[in-house]
C-alpha cells in the first residue's frame, strides 16, 4: 500500500489543526462559564423547581420529620384561587407597586434633572438623598412607623401646626390609608436608587444637543421631550424593570409597618406567601403563591430583554 506524499498530507494536517484549536477555546470557554452555571443551578435553578413541585405536594410541618409530601394534584392551587384574600392581595400588590414606580421614577427623574446643572454643594446634597436608600429597610419602617404614629408622630404634628389636619390621620391604623402610606415610605426608599441611574444616564446625553435646540429656539419643556426623554429611554427601561422587579416582592417593609394590616388592608402577594407558610403552616399553598409571583416578574423580565432587544437593533 502505497503512502500519500508529503505534499498531500500537509493540506489534510492544516485543516485538522484548526479544528482541534477552535474545539479547545471552546472547552476553555465552558470550563471559564462552568463555576457560574454551577452557582445558578445550585441556588436559583433547584429552589425554583423544588418551589414548583412543592405547590403540587401536601407538604406540612410533619413532612420534615417524615419526609413524606404526597402529591395532591392542583388542591394547592383551587385552595389559594378561591380564596377571597388572594384576589385582593393580588389587587393591592399592583396598587402599591404601580404607585411605588410612578412615585420614584417621576420624583427620581425630577431630582436628576436638578442636580444635572451643578451648582455649590450639589454633591454633598446627592450623597444626603443617599441615606434612604443605604439604610436597611425595616430599619427605615420602623422610623416611619413611629413617624406615622396617629396620636405621638410627627407627621400629625407638622400637620397640626400648619392646622391642616385637626384630629390627625390614622396613617397605619386605617384600612382606606394604610396602603397609601405604604406607597409613601416605599417611594421615599426607592427615590435615591432612581435619581443615581437616571442621573448617570443624563451625564452620557451630548451637550451639543440642547446648544443646538437652543439656537433653533427650543424652550425648556420641548427640549425635555425631544431630547432628554428618547435619550434616556435605554436608561428609563432598566430602572422600570429592575424596579418592578425589586418592589412586587417586598415583604420586609410591609411586615414591620402594618404586618399586612389593618384589616389585610396592605396584604400583598409577598405577605401572603409569608402568612401561608409561615403562620399557617401550608407551605404547598405559600408555593404557589410564590409561583404567581416568580410568574409576573418573569413575564416583565422577558418584556425588558425584548424592549432592550428592540432598543439595540435600532440603533444599529
Amino acid at each position: 500500500m502505497t503512502s500519500l506524499p508529503t505534499e498531500e498530507r500537509a493540506p489534510e494536517r492544516r485543516a485538522a489543526a484548526p479544528r482541534s484549536g477552535a474545539g479547545r477555546r471552546r472547552l476553555y470557554q465552558w470550563l471559564f462559564v462552568a463555576p457560574a452555571l454551577v452557582y445558578l443551578l445550585a441556588f436559583f435553578g433547584y429552589p425554583l423547581v423544588r418551589n414548583v413541585l412543592m405547590s403540587f405536594q401536601e407538604f406540612t410541618p410533619r413532612t420534615y420529620f417524615t419526609g413524606e409530601a404526597p402529591f395532591n394534584g392542583l388542591d394547592n392551587w383551587r385552595g389559594v384561587l378561591d380564596n377571597e384574600l388572594f384576589g385582593d392581595a393580588l389587587w393591592q400588590t399592583i396598587l402599591f407597586t404601580v404607585g411605588s414606580l410612578v412615585g420614584q421614577f417621576t420624583i427620581g427623574l425630577a431630582l436628576a434633572v436638578f442636580f444635572s446643572r451643578r451648582f455649590r454643594l450639589s454633591g454633598v446634597i446627592r450623597a444626603v438623598l443617599l441615606l434612604p436608600w443605604l439604610v436597611p429597610m425595616v430599619v427605615s419602617a420602623v422610623v416611619w412607623r413611629r413617624i406615622m404614629d396617629e396620636d405621638h408622630g410627627i407627621l400629625n404634628s407638622f400637620l397640626e401646626t400648619l392646622h391642616l389636619s385637626g384630629d390627625g390621620v390614622p396613617w397605619l391604623s386605617s384600612p382606606s390609608v394604610a396602603l397609601l402610606s405604604a406607597v409613601l415610605v416605599n417611594i421615599w426608599i426607592g427615590i435615591p436608587f432612581n435619581m443615581v441611574i437616571l442621573y448617570g444616564g443624563l451625564q452620557e446625553i451630548p451637550r451639543e444637543l440642547y446648544e443646538a435646540a437652543a439656537l433653533d429656539g427650543a424652550g425648556p419643556w420641548r427640549t425635555f421631550r425631544s431630547i432628554t426623554l428618547p435619550m434616556l429611554r435605554p436608561v428609563v427601561t432598566v430602572v422600570l424593570v429592575l424596579g418592578f422587579m425589586s418592589t412586587i416582592k417586598i415583604l420586609d417593609l410591609i411586615l414591620a409597618l402594618t404586618g399586612g394590616g389593618p384589616a389585610d388592608s396592605t396584604q400583598t402577594l409577598g405577605t401572603l406567601t409569608y402568612q401561608l407558610s409561615f403562620l399557617q403552616l401550608d407551605f404547598g399553598q405559600g408555593a404557589v403563591v410564590g409561583n404567581v409571583l416568580i410568574l409576573i416578574s418573569a413575564v416583565f423580565a422577558v418584556l425588558y430583554l425584548r424592549i432592550n432587544r428592540s432598543d439595540n437593533q435600532q440603533g444599529r
